[in-house]
């Protein structure tokens, strides 16, 4: 029996790269990743920190490589066997649009594709009317297409998809968060822009089944959802979908980068990583011929309701793959004590710090808090807290614990719930104290290579309306404080179990 063939996905840190190679791994490929640090791969389903090579039972394989775009010799070591690459790297980095770098990325992917004689390349572009107005973002992606195309000799597959609707998309995260906070909307011209977005799975579906339909080979294929429907029209759909009713005022305005300062203001979402698409939306974003429906006749696109509904679920269900805004490098030797973020459209603060002792004694550390012990820094506060949680009709401090020491999913723990508890990993708590949110406080002991522990300790913060975007800014000054003690005496506490215990 002949084996697999090897497929090489490039991006499989972002959005859709990290759900594109489970798609794969399913379809019975063998998959190598290339990421510039393979660290940010740690945690995956598919992915173990044992070593390179996985294998699962049903004797699928995934690999990762440690390689760069903009470093040729490192594309070309990691395309030797590789049959099919996948080109899924964005040009946007440190939220900012490099363009020259995507250029210079895409005519080495191109030239090292042609020396390891690789057989396809499949390019996930944007849809775009190039007899239009084009965004320095939508034209960065439309020329990287042209240069994979024109640089090498390998036929590429390219995609040209509209906005992406799924749990942790950028246009989704959007949505949710607008609609979810104010109920009426001063609206720019851009909102009534017409465009077709897909969702993630319908995306998914596609680049897969690319690799058994030879006749898309050296194709431009338009994809996007069954229905056009305007910016206004997908925030009345996400409306209707959690029962919602929200108002619009139009305006001939178009105003992208104020519009972006609002957007950024009133979500979680970064102006820089909202104005591409807003500004993309000063054109018509539809598909114009019917390529993809002779190509792939057995795809049949989903429409915008029915894809906010099922990203909905997965976000109920806590089953979010992948978000666009990934965690950051947390190697022991480039740790950052304080990072602020934005996963998969929760608020995030996170304190790390790398503990010189086994990964053991941090778990024990961290999962013997609160009860009679407490919280070992500003302990006056978290009572402070419980107390005001039982004045409007919250549980307070009061429950404690039910064990000094050990502890188990389901417990409470103070105004906290035991949401997870892996050994030794992981230890999750879901606040159940009265605020205009969903809130956790999730602990973390990872092994590093040194033997070393990265210790790291994250609040998460799901804002509910716009009294949960007051709530989180007014305890955002206290939690530094709080937060920042926390992490240092469980730190503390480590060193001295591990003396203890041996």
């Amino acid at each position: 029996m002949a084996e697999p063939s090897l497929i090489l996905v490039t991006g499989a840190t972002g959005y859709v790269g990290g759900r594109l190679v489970p798609r794969l791994l399913e379809a019975g490929y063998r998959v190598r990743c290339l990421v510039r640090d393979p660290e940010r791969l740690e945690g995956r389903p598919w992915r173990t920190s044992s070593s390179k090579r996985t294998q699962d039972g049903n004797g699928k394989q995934v690999e990762v490589v440690k390689g760069d775009a903009l470093d040729k010799e490192s594309l070309v070591a990691a395309m030797q066997g590789v049959s099919v690459a996948y080109y899924l790297i964005h040009g946007v980095r440190g939220d900012k649009l490099d363009a020259q770098r995507d250029m210079t990325a895409a005519r080495n992917f191109a030239e090292a594709a042609e020396e390891a004689g690789l057989k396809r390349i499949i390019y996930l572009g944007e849809l775009v009317d190039t007899t239009d107005y084009l965004s320095p973002y939508l034209r960065a992606r439309h020329e990287t297409g042209y240069i994979l195309r024109w640089n090498g000799r390998v036929p590429v597959t390219e995609f040209r998809a509209g906005m992406i609707v799924g749990s942790g998309s950028v246009l989704f995260e959007m949505i949710r968060y607008l609609s979810e906070r104010e109920f009426l909307f001063i609206c720019p011209r851009w909102f009534f822009s017409l465009a077709q977005p897909i969702a993630i799975r319908d995306v998914l579906a596609y680049l897969v089944e690319a690799l058994e339909t030879p006749e898309s080979d050296g194709k431009m294929i338009e994809i996007g959802g069954a229905v056009r429907l305007t910016y206004a029209d997908m925030l009345f759909a996400y409306a209707r979908e959690r029962g919602l009713k929200r108002f619009l005022i139009p305006t001939p305005f178009y105003v992208p980068r104020l519009s972006a300062y609002w957007i950024h203001m009133v979500t979680p979402i970064h102006w820089r990583i909202v104005l591409p698409l807003i500004e993309g939306l000063r054109a018509k974003l539809v598909v114009h011929d019917d390529l993809a429906k002779k190509l792939f006749p057995q795809i049949k696109p989903l429409d915008f309701q029915t894809a906010t509904h099922f990203a909905l679920r997965r976000i109920m269900r806590d089953n979010v793959e992948t978000s666009w805004s990934d965690a950051l490098v947390t190697t022991a030797g480039d740790v950052k004590p304080y990072i602020f973020t934005v996963e998969e459209g929760l608020m995030v603060e996170r304190r790390q710090v790398v503990v010189d002792v086994s990964p053991e004694a941090v778990f024990r550390a961290y999962t013997g808090l609160g009860g009679h012990r407490g919280w070992l820094y500003m302990d006056w506060a978290w009572v402070i807290r419980g107390w005001l949680d039982k004045l409007v009709g919250g549980v307070g401090l009061r429950r404690g614990r039910r064990h000094p020491d050990e502890i188990g999913p389901g417990d409470s723990l103070d105004f906290w719930r035991v949401e997870a508890l892996n050994p030794n990993r992981l230890m999750r708590l879901r606040a159940e104290m009265k605020v205009p949110g969903d809130a956790w406080l999730q602990f973390e002991s990872l092994p590093q290579d040194d033997g070393k522990t990265l210790l790291r300790v994250n609040a998460y913060f799901d804002v509910h309306g716009f009294t949960g975007l007051l709530y989180w800014y007014a305890m955002y000054p206290f939690h530094r404080f709080i937060f920042d003690g926390l992490t240092s005496r469980i730190a503390s506490r480590a060193h001295v179990l591990a003396r203890s215990y041996g």
